[in-house]
């Protein structure tokens, strides 16, 4: 089974509440809310890759050292394993808007499980919440 190492960031506002982004119709769990963040390249850090999903996908700019390492899943779908570390994302530059079309909602950590998500995601939520 293929490996798929994907780098997910649960961007914090100043209200303690964390950004999802809903997957967009076309993709794969289409409708499913989930982390921003997206697939390592080749070359690339889950650092790095954060910073350049973040800009794409949200059009705001971070630095590795606002990116801090709190957590990972590992998850098996029937097709392939997902591997995500998870980081925590407290301090950017720029205004958070949706560059993909995608819906973006920011929600309370208590509020996480009322949004259907991936089920490698799930597991983080309990994590958040006693973090943050």
């Amino acid at each position: 089974m293929k490996t798929v190492l994907v780098a997910a960031v649960a961007l914090v506002d100043a209200d303690g509440r964390v950004l999802l982004a809903q997957r967009p119709e076309g993709k794969a769990m289409a409708g499913l809310w989930e982390f921003p963040g997206g697939k390592i390249e080749a070359g690339e850090t889950p650092e790095l890759a954060l910073i350049r999903e973040l800009q794409e996908e949200l059009g705001i700019d971070t630095w590795a050292s606002c990116l801090a390492p709190l957590t990972f899943a590992s998850h098996s779908y029937d097709d392939f394993h997902l591997l995500m570390p998870l980081f925590i994302c407290r301090k950017w530059d720029g205004q958070v808007s949706s560059r993909e079309g995608q819906a973006l909602k920011w929600v309370r950590p208590v509020d996480l499980r009322n949004y259907p998500m991936p089920a490698a995601d799930i597991p983080l939520i309990p994590i958040l919440r006693d973090w943050l």
